[in-house]
């Protein structure tokens, strides 16, 4: 792909002029527009050192809002960042709806000046373009523009540019030992260049060469470049909000009769599908001297293990799901007694805030990952997507089918990163949740705890029961494994969940 870009294109400063003049008002005009439309932007600067990124940052944002952006310097990992899933200092950055972030230097730093360094192993590289290729399109299907730039000179313009900057006192720290060992090295370098271009110039987020030896023409085709893809997405979205009022209004019997057919469809392959939840038996329990004493001995082991994660820098994901009155808050609190405090946080989820709800909706679950060595544990999780949005209707069919997808692989990025994973479904029976039910609103000191909205989702039992089936099959997986916890009887559930989470981190310390 570079070998074939002129690098020899220039333009004379008069027809610079003639164009910026209306380039820079026309990205204004767009950045309003993506505003009002609440699309988020994602640009990307990429390319050889001294090829003029920054340069370019600092010219493209004289255009626009300083209100409405902001530039993320991407250079080394900070010691925070280093205890984490690398995706993690991204997804925390990306834009709420309306908002454009503007990266210099990216992710792709992972499989570029990381690979080149040898702080990523040739090994680890398909996974890393998996995460990557995986992350924009994640953030593509949800409405974000991703605009990927990258600036290319050839070896001798950079050492020219090295070399200028190197004579000078003010800009000399600018030049570092890494930048001339890959002048120096600069073959090997751009054939690592190619291959990342190669493997994530993609459909929804493609690559744009700038031929950057002459500054003005690297100016025009990077505003160039942004306004279409600016103006591309903003037609799209107002293309569908006009095919979305145009369906609303018409209401149409063919529609009605569309909408009958996928419900069938639905149905009959709800009757298809394997019920993992039939297979639970509800009437495993403990007695109460039993309870007593494998929980003593359990949470002691619970105990010195978690020192044990702290001081091998292993991190600990455990999501809890289930029915309302499911025993997730009590599991929760026997497995977490006998912890450290300062090694762990309970992470409740309700419902997304105005904040939240202007981000992708892994964004607050990615935010809340722990640091290596530490245990994050979710009381309701990300599946929400495919449970409770999807049966509500707060997100659309699309949205919640590729979801499944997108939390494999954000579940396979933290596993990569090193994490324990373990999901679990806190599984008991429709009889058994009324007889909850009822003792909370019979009891001053619970009944807090029920809600009417909690005997609403009663009344969808059987719909929840098939969202359920369908995402413990499709997402449970040999990284992050779901587990079924028999809950009729609270001794056997907190007892089975305690034991789980101890094998699993044993097993994780012996490798």
């Amino acid at each position: 792909m570079l070998e074939k870009v002129d690098l020899t294109k220039r333009m004379e400063k008069d027809e610079y002029k003639e164009k910026m003049e209306m380039l820079e008002v026309r990205i204004g005009q767009l950045q309003r527009q993506c505003k009002e439309l609440k699309i988020p932007v994602i640009l990307v600067f990429e390319g050889f050192g001294a090829s003029g990124k920054g340069l370019q940052i600092g010219h493209l944002i004289q255009s626009m809002d300083p209100r409405g952006f902001q530039v993320y310097p991407i250079k080394n990992e900070t010691e925070e960042e280093r205890m984490h899933p690398f995706l993690w200092r991204f997804w925390t950055k990306t834009p709420e709806r309306g908002r454009i972030a503007i990266f210099d230097g990216s992710w792709y730093r992972r499989v570029l000046i990381d690979r080149f360094e040898k702080r990523t192993k040739n090994k680890d590289l398909p996974a890393a373009f998996h995460s990557i290729c995986a992350f924009e399109e994640q953030l593509a299907a949800d409405g974000n523009v991703i605009i990927k730039l990258f600036l290319d000179i050839d070896k001798k313009e950079q050492k020219r540019r090295f070399d200028k900057l190197a004579k000078n006192k003010e800009t000399a720290w600018r030049v570092t030992q890494g930048d001339l060992e890959r002048n120096a090295r600069y073959a090997e370098y751009a054939a690592m260049m190619e291959d990342m271009l190669f493997k994530t110039d993609t459909e929804y987020a493609p690559w744009t060469i700038i031929e950057a030896t002459d500054r003005r023409f690297a100016t025009v085709k990077v505003y160039t470049t942004v306004i279409k893809a600016m103006a591309d997405q903003i037609e799209k979205v107002q293309r569908q909000k006009l095919e979305e009022h145009a369906a609303k209004e018409a209401g149409t019997g063919e529609n009605t009769e569309a909408s009958e057919v996928a419900r069938e469809a639905d149905q009959n392959m709800r009757k298809m599908q394997v019920s993992i939840l039939s297979k639970a038996d509800l009437s495993l329990k403990y007695t109460r001297e039993e309870y007593r004493e494998r929980l003593k001995k359990l949470q002691k082991k619970m105990e010195k293990l978690h020192g044990e994660l702290y001081r091998r820098r292993i991190p600990v994901v455990l999501g809890f799901e289930g029915w309302d009155a499911g025993g997730k808050g009590g599991a929760i609190k026997r497995l977490t007694e006998k912890m450290d405090p300062r090694g762990y946080v309970v992470n409740p989820t309700a419902s997304p805030n105005d904040i939240e709800k202007a981000h992708h909706y892994l964004w607050r679950f990615w935010r809340a990952m722990p640091k290596d060595g530490h245990v994050a544990i979710f009381d309701r999780t990300w599946y929400g997507r495919v449970m409770v949005e999807r049966i509500e209707g707060f997100c659309t069919k699309g949205e919640w089918q590729r979801a499944y997808k997108e939390i494999n692989d954000m579940e396979k990025d933290l596993y990569d990163a090193g994490a324990v994973v373990v999901k679990f479904w806190m599984h008991i029976d429709k009889d058994e949740q009324k007889r909850r039910f009822t003792e909370r609103q019979e009891n001053p000191e619970k009944r807090w705890k029920i809600t009417d909205e909690d005997w609403r989702n009663r009344e969808k039992w059987d719909l929840y029961e098939d969202a359920v089936n369908e995402m413990l099959l499709r997402t449970s997986t040999d990284y992050a494994p779901w587990v079924v916890v028999e809950g009729n009887d609270k001794y056997y559930a907190r007892i089975k969940v305690l034991e789980t989470v101890v094998n699993a981190i044993e097993d994780r310390i012996k490798k």
